[in-house]
């Protein structure tokens, strides 16, 4: 009880913080550092949803991203639909998207699942870049601007920023659920054990596909404010592996499993990016991409001393003096 209160207390100084940094700050890169870390954060956490609480690895996840963005960018070009819309609409069609795939790839486990989710990314890519008639293929659909919050053609990144934190705090209360209740338990169960848990009478099968779909909802809602936010959507970005791998990898950093391991995994990497790419990006032909060295040099780092993720890790560092002190 006391690591999950301190659990939630965590959380709320986290998102607190979150909250009260737009009131202090205007500087642009740091209000657009902030929210890309709390955009980020709420996209690893949906991954979380299947991959750490249903155990459920996808590295086919920018499907469901993907969706989210062109619904945002084909409503609002095409039919000059609201992004609110939109949103709803990428969610559903991720929804039947992830039932679809739960469905098909049920009796798929460990690296089957995860190449089958692969797959299917990479058809999606093939698709969106080929389909110029609907998706205008590999040019890509810049995403109208229409001033208004009903539009989302917001200037002000403060009010970005207060969009996106409701979303992450609404992904991370999701996560929560899956800690405390019933079904997080019997997903937890399913996660380390299939056999033992359909033989308990758990319905492991119908539990993976309604995490998938939750997951795939949640994923296509963050890519449709990406898309609104950024303002272009291409079809070799939001339908990559690399995105999909940037998700889980964010989960891993942080903790997966954990509901607040993925905000701190996505802070981790987001700033991390960022500061090399500044300063390190531009620097000599010879060291273009030394950014990417550093960046996977302090990944291979965290995984080697703190293997279960930052959030266990630095768990365990704050009880330790407790427990000296109580000895």
């Amino acid at each position: 009880m006391r690591k999950a209160c301190q659990g939630v207390w965590g959380a709320v100084a986290w998102f607190g913080a979150a909250a009260l940094v737009p009131l202090f700050v205007r500087d642009a890169f740091f209000l657009d550092l902030l929210i890309l870390i709390l955009l980020w954060g709420a996209t690893a956490a949906a991954w979380n949803v299947a991959g750490g609480y249903a155990g459920q690895v996808s590295l086919g996840h920018s499907v469901f991203f993907g969706l989210g963005a062109y619904s945002a960018a084909l409503l609002g070009t095409k039919w000059n639909v609201s992004p609110w819309i939109a949103l709803v609409v990428g969610a559903a069609l991720a929804v039947a998207m992830g039932v679809l795939i739960g469905f098909l790839s049920n009796r798929l486990r460990g690296p089957y699942f995860v190449l089958a989710t692969i797959a299917l990314s990479q058809v999606f890519l093939i698709a969106g870049s080929r389909w110029r008639g609907f998706t205008s293929g590999s040019e890509g659909i810049p995403v109208p601007f229409r001033p208004g919050f009903w539009t989302l053609g917001l200037v002000d990144k403060r009010v970005w920023a207060y969009v996106i934190l409701v979303l992450a705090v609404g992904v991370y209360l999701i996560q929560l659920y899956l800690e405390r209740s019933r079904r997080g338990y019997q997903l937890a169960a399913v996660r380390e054990d299939e056999d033992a848990a359909l033989s308990l009478g758990v319905p492991a099968r119908r539990l993976k596909v309604a995490a998938i779909a939750v997951s795939a909802a949640l994923t296509a809602m963050c890519g449709t404010l990406w898309a609104q936010y950024v303002g272009f959507v291409d079809p070799f970005y939001v339908f990559s592996v690399d995105l999909s791998v940037r998700f889980a990898l964010a989960a891993v950093t942080g903790g997966i499993g954990t509901a607040l391991g993925p905000f701190l995994g996505a802070a981790l990497i987001t700033t991390l990016e960022t500061y090399l790419r500044a300063h390190l990006a531009g620097i000599g032909a010879g060291l273009v991409g030394i950014y990417l060295i550093l960046y996977g040099v302090a990944l291979i780092l965290i995984m080697r001393f703190a293997p279960q993720g930052l959030l266990p890790w630095l768990g365990r560092w704050w009880r330790r003096p407790a427990s000296s002190a109580a000895s």
